[in-house]
């Protein structure tokens, strides 16, 4: 079932179930009405009709024909009046006597003055009545067929009135829910519409700041998301292919070469050092990758744990002096720790080693002097890396896109790279709630600044 032909069935049976109430309160207020009312007119004909007994000595036969004469075009109140012994005094119809008056029910009026009772639709009134200090009891019952009637009428024009109201209320909900959705079905269908070929439409707010308008800027800016990842994706593949491509063509190139005619040993050395140099570059790049990819990983799928700092950069000093002997690489403490807190903090050992190997790397792959320097100080809550170096710099431009995945600025010329590095490092700061920044002046060198919480 649809929500929109829920949300009308709920209405209608919500609004059903008042309306039933409402009527429900009226109909009984108004037979609760009809009955003391009938009760009242009950107790005037009794009364007035003792006193024609009793004060104008109107005889018995007399008022009896008056009651059958009426009781042939009216319902005529049947009156009957007794002494407290329980003595018959005057009854308008003995052989009718609708009511059947017992010892037990004059009793029963003597003692609480006044009862009012049904039999069947018939209603009864038993009273006491004083004529010359002496006391008598009366009882008067009628059938209030007019009532009855008007009763009857309101039930059965509620009912209509209710029929008809709820095919009303059925059919303005269905067109009322209709008019409510028509921005969802509007959306929903704009939304099919939507593919990763076309991730740029978007849905209409309209301006709108109510719930709908809401789902709709939400919905755009994950749309928003969605397009800067696919974007991303395909600049992302078309870079590895280009990065690819390209130690692959140098290396079928270089074995093609060297298949096409006898060469001597000194020759074949070349190519092969040639080939494993492309080789290597291909190595690199699929370990950068893979770095890449841990490094994009949900953080609860990381693995951290309580990582020494100083520990971190010694090792990964070992790591790019192990593979470049000609670097250089110092570690300085700008001061003294004496509680192992400064100098640790929640992460995960590899990645930061990862991270610390790129700065180096960067910071002699790019200085004549092939040297790097990282100075490690302490504050209350943050520990403070500032990976420096002589080299050529980077330019003010460069520094905008340095962390893009695969850009590579101007200062490509001087050395090899796939313009990973740096972005992957700022990968790993973020996942371990840090902070990456850059400080650089062409010819004067560069500076990164990290920033990373301890434990």
């Amino acid at each position: 079932m649809k929500a929109k032909t829920r949300l009308t069935l709920l209405f209608t049976l919500i609004t059903a179930t008042i309306l039933l109430v409402f009527a429900f309160i009226i109909y009984y207020s108004a037979k609760k009405s009809r009955e003391n009312e009938f009760y009242a007119v009950l107790k005037k004909e009794a009364i007035t009709k003792a006193n024609l007994f009793f004060n104008a000595k109107v005889d018995a036969k007399t008022l009896q024909d008056i009651y059958r004469n009426n009781r042939q075009i009216l319902n005529e109140v049947e009156v009957a009046i007794y002494d407290t012994n329980f003595v018959l005094l005057y009854h308008d119809a003995l052989d009718i006597d609708f009511v059947k008056e017992n010892r037990q029910m004059i009793d029963q009026i003597s003692r609480h003055h006044e009862i009012q009772f049904f039999k069947q639709k018939w209603q009864v009134v038993g009273l006491e009545h004083q004529f010359e200090n002496k006391t008598y009891i009366i009882t008067a019952t009628a059938y209030d067929q007019y009532g009855y009637k008007k009763l009857n009428s309101l039930l059965q024009n509620s009912a209509i009135v209710f029929v008809i109201a709820i095919v009303f209320i059925y059919l303005a909900g269905l067109f009322f829910s209709k008019k409510a959705f028509e921005p969802i079905k509007e959306m929903t269908n704009k939304a099919k519409n939507i593919s990763a070929t076309n991730l740029d439409l978007r849905l209409n707010t309209n301006g709108s700041k109510d719930e709908l308008g809401e789902l709709a800027n939400t919905f755009n800016e994950m749309l928003n998301r969605l397009e800067n990842s696919f974007d991303t994706q395909k600049h992302f593949v078309s870079n590895i292919s280009h990065e690819i491509r390209t130690p692959l063509s140098a290396i079928i190139t270089e074995l093609e070469l060297s298949t096409n005619k006898n060469r001597n040993i000194e020759e074949y050395k070349v190519v092969i050092q040639n080939v494993l140099s492309d080789a290597r570059k291909l190595v690199k790049l699929s370990n950068s990758l893979l770095d890449l990819a841990k490094a994009s990983y949900d953080p609860s799928k990381i693995a951290f744990k309580a990582i020494r700092v100083d520990e971190a950069l010694l090792d990964a000093r070992q790591q790019v002096q192990h593979a470049n002997t000609h670097y250089k690489i110092d570690i300085h403490f700008e001061g003294d720790f004496e509680d192992d807190r400064h100098i640790s903090i929640n992460g995960n050992e590899y990645l930061l080693k990862v991270a610390f190997a790129n700065l180096f790397e960067n910071g002699c792959k790019f200085s004549e002097n092939k040297q790097s320097k990282v100075s490690v100080s302490f504050t209350d809550e943050h520990i403070l890396l500032a990976f420096s170096d002589k080299g050529i710099g980077i330019s003010a431009n460069d520094q905008k896109n340095i962390f893009t995945p695969f850009y590579r600025g101007s200062n490509k010329i001087y050395a090899d790279g796939n313009g990973i590095g740096l972005s992957l490092t700022q990968k790993i700061i973020l996942l371990h709630k840090g902070t990456i920044t850059i400080t650089s002046m062409p010819n004067y060198g560069t500076t990164f600044t990290i920033t990373i919480p301890h434990i």
